[in-house]
């Protein structure tokens, strides 16, 4: 059987045009290859620019040139899309001079769904050239989660840092989601050490199947993201992976049957103790 499922791998610059003539290449070949769902990357359309809060009201309703392309290339490929993320600020929130981190999602038909916007927002100090990140300098948490039935199971898109806060995967999974999709530029110094072992917790503890879309390379302003997109299975093994450090597709099929074998062999999921954690008494001794 054709694979189902495709994450993109990018290099991004802060140079809108180029980045979407990459993306749209990319979903080209993923299309042709046979993806029907196609997941891009984190801040995909710019990175590390300085104009993200003009993109955000250009991108204030789907008439913004971003969401209209993303718009046509699923209609055109007939694949349903999840658009990595934009800066996106609504018109009732125009005099904000922060924006969102938004996942437009699309059907294969070219309909925009809805979008999830980034929760936690990536405020760290990191030993690499850049040092210190502030994303809620530029963005505004999110504030709901989105869920998508797709013809390859039921999916939603979490962004990047999400992956570090696992009750947001549990939350999902408490409404049947099969398939997360992670967007991400994870920098190449947390990469390294977390990336691979997160990605598969997530899906070990829940189940599901990862999907990771992430940067890769040296960026606009020095900073360096470590790539490495990978699909995961529900057992934890990683099915499908980036064999480079440059722009590629990576593919793999989903099977739920399988998923839902395991689920039921290994109900974990059935055996929380949520109503115990909740009145829990905890003796501390010292």
């Amino acid at each position: 059987m054709a694979a189902q499922l495709a994450v993109l791998q990018m290099n991004s610059s802060d140079k809108v045009e180029g980045n979407l003539i990459q993306a749209e290449k990319l979903i080209q070949q993923a299309a042709y290859r046979g993806a029907k769902v196609i997941v891009l990357p984190e801040c995909f359309a710019s990175y590390a620019g300085k104009d993200t809060l003009q993109i955000a009201k250009q991108e204030s309703d789907s008439n913004g040139p971003i969401r209209q392309l993303l718009a046509r290339l699923a209609a055109q490929h007939k694949v349903w899309l999840i658009g990595g993320s934009i800066p996106f600020l609504p018109k009732e929130n125009s005099a904000d001079r922060r924006a969102f981190s938004a996942c437009f999602v699309y059907n294969d038909k070219g309909k925009e769904l809805g979008q999830y916007s980034k929760i936690h927002l990536f405020d760290v100090t990191v030993s690499d050239s850049k040092g210190q990140y502030q994303e809620s300098k530029e963005y505004m948490s999110g504030s709901h989660l989105l869920i998508v039935d797709t013809p390859i199971g039921r999916l939603a898109p979490l962004i990047c840092y999400d992956l570090r806060f696992p009750e947001l995967f549990r939350a999902l999974i408490n409404y049947g989601v099969e398939i997360i999709c992670l967007p991400s530029a994870f920098t190449a110094v947390t990469g390294a050490a977390h990336w691979d072992v997160l990605m598969r917790a997530r899906a070990i503890e829940n189940f599901c199947y990862m999907a990771g879309a992430d940067q890769a390379g040296i960026h606009a302003d020095g900073r360096e993201t470590f790539g490495h997109s990978m699909i995961v299975d529900p057992w934890g093994k990683v099915i499908a992976a980036a064999e480079t450090d440059q722009p590629e597709v990576i593919m793999a099929e989903v099977d739920l049957n399988r998923l839902h074998q395991l689920r039921g062999r290994m109900p974990s999921l059935k055996h929380r103790q949520d109503q115990l954690l909740r009145n829990i008494k905890v003796y501390h001794y010292s």
